[in-house]
């Protein structure tokens, strides 16, 4: 998407939480983010909100989608993935899916500095948890999974922990995350620079399993 395009807009969908985010750029200076706590109601109003947040703008004006691939929440999760991937495939334009704990890193890291790892943990089903590592580059080149996502025990993650070689900070992701919707909007960008272009049919939910 280049700035000259000022038209030209990208969509993000973040439903991997009770919280349902939606955030929307051309990034080029007009950018909006909302949020709504609709938990088991997200399959009701889901598509109304879309309709409402997109406005002014419209379907036409979407040049690439971003949406939250987990993990999190099963149902919500999948609801979002298949909406997003049938935007895409309607729109015919790339439907990015990336990770909720990576957007987490996104939105919690200090962009101003390089080289920093982040370890993240969310509660995942039978006392388990959700968990990733990621290192922060620097702003232009976003993230790198040095831990991809995967589900471990409590007791596994603290002995992954205690093994690093490197100094970390920890963030256990809050029950709310639609809020980090422009942080993979963001981390979706950084793709699109990178001239990557991917097939809606490629987003698929991460489910921990």
């Amino acid at each position: 998407m280049q700035n000259s395009h000022l038209n030209k807009y990208a969509l993000a969908l973040h439903t991997s939480s009770p919280q349902l985010g939606l955030s929307l750029s051309n990034f080029a200076g007009d950018s909006r983010t909302q949020t709504w706590n609709l938990d088991r109601e997200l399959s009701t109003y889901l598509h109304q909100y879309l309709i409402e947040f997109l406005k002014p703008q419209t379907w036409k004006d979407l040049e690439f989608i971003a949406v939250a691939k987990g993990p999190g929440s099963f149902t919500s999760t999948r609801i979002g993935v298949v909406t997003a991937r049938t935007l895409a495939q309607q729109l015919e334009i790339p439907l990015f899916a990336i990770s909720t704990l990576a957007a987490l890193a996104w939105a919690k890291c200090d962009r101003s500095s390089s080289n920093q790892t982040i370890a993240l943990q969310m509660n995942a089903t039978r006392g388990q948890l959700y968990v990733g590592i990621y290192q922060v580059c620097d702003r232009s080149s976003g993230l790198i999974a040095y831990l991809p996502d995967t589900v471990m025990t409590p007791e596994t993650w603290q002995q992954t922990l205690e093994k690093s070689e490197t100094s970390y900070q920890l963030i256990v992701a809050p029950t709310a995350l639609g809020a980090t919707a422009d942080s993979l909007l963001e981390l979706a960008y950084q793709n699109w620079q990178a001239q990557k272009r991917p097939h809606w049919s490629e987003a698929l939910p991460f489910y921990g399993v």
